[in-house]
């Protein structure tokens, strides 16, 4: 069986209020370790991109305590559960399912009252996980001369407005004016150096020249295990509420090999 190991950055995004730009308070600094490697088995045929985690029963998956960006201790970790990561592939695309426990503040079509979820790749020799890419560039004076590098993929999935069970991401309508935007639920395909510098595949600083080629790459849906039906929502079903019980999100995203 062919095998290969991902060494991903997971970054979780949950809140309940709005975010503001990254600002430390001191120096901090994020040792690659053992613990982030997640493995991608070839299981081809298994995966339904329909946010539900059924199909998912019989792979192993990794465990990762969630911590504040700007305070990463240990104390200081969501207590309402971890986060459980899974990964295969079927030769021409990978699959991620990313599952996470506890109580969460939601508010329908409010992006920054909602769970959030996103994955960020390395790109760039010289680019790390801290900083999203590490440039020490100002968003003023980032450009791909500047700050090369540094350079991070990143898929980012906001629920704000997204149904339950139905396909987002890479469309037709993005794909052909040439960027990893999604208009209709917020799964975006970027690129960064840093948190200051985050662009839109196909899209970047002022004065530079855009991709018309670049597209959304990456495909999603999800799903939360209070849900009773295992068919897809439309928005006059409503299934949302202000706070769900202790239960568990769910998020299956692809993405072509």
């Amino acid at each position: 069986m062919f095998r290969y190991i991902l060494v991903l950055l997971l970054l979780l995004l949950v809140s309940s209020y709005d975010v503001y730009s990254h600002e430390e308070s001191g120096p901090w600094s994020c040792e690659t370790g053992s613990e982030i490697h997640v493995e991608s088995e070839f299981q081809p045929g298994v995966i339904t991109l329909d946010g539900h985690a059924d199909d998912w029963k019989d792979i192993d998956g990794s465990h990762f305590s969630l911590l504040l960006a700007l305070d990463p201790d240990a104390e200081n970790e969501f207590n309402g559960g971890k986060m459980t990561v899974k990964s295969v592939h079927d030769g021409r695309d990978i699959f991620f399912l990313l599952q996470v426990d506890g109580d969460y503040a939601y508010s329908n079509g409010e992006s920054k009252k909602c769970p959030s979820v996103a994955l960020m790749f390395q790109i760039g020799d010289g680019a790390s996980y801290h900083n999203m890419g590490g440039c020490e560039e100002h968003s003023t004076s980032c450009t791909n001369k500047t700050c090369k590098g540094h350079e991070v993929d990143i898929m980012h999935f906001s629920i704000g407005n997204a149904i339950p069970g139905r396909l987002y991401g890479g469309n037709p309508t993005d794909n052909r004016d040439g960027n990893g935007g999604d208009r209709f639920g917020h799964l975006v395909d970027l690129y960064a150096w840093n948190p200051h510098c985050r662009y839109l595949d196909g899209t970047g600083p002022s004065g530079s020249v855009n991709d018309s080629s670049a597209q959304n790459d990456w495909k999603g849906a999800w799903w939360h295990s209070s849900f009773t039906v295992h068919s897809g929502f439309v928005k006059d079903e409503n299934p949302y509420a202000e706070k769900w019980k202790k239960r568990a999100h769910i998020f299956l995203n692809s993405l072509g090999l």
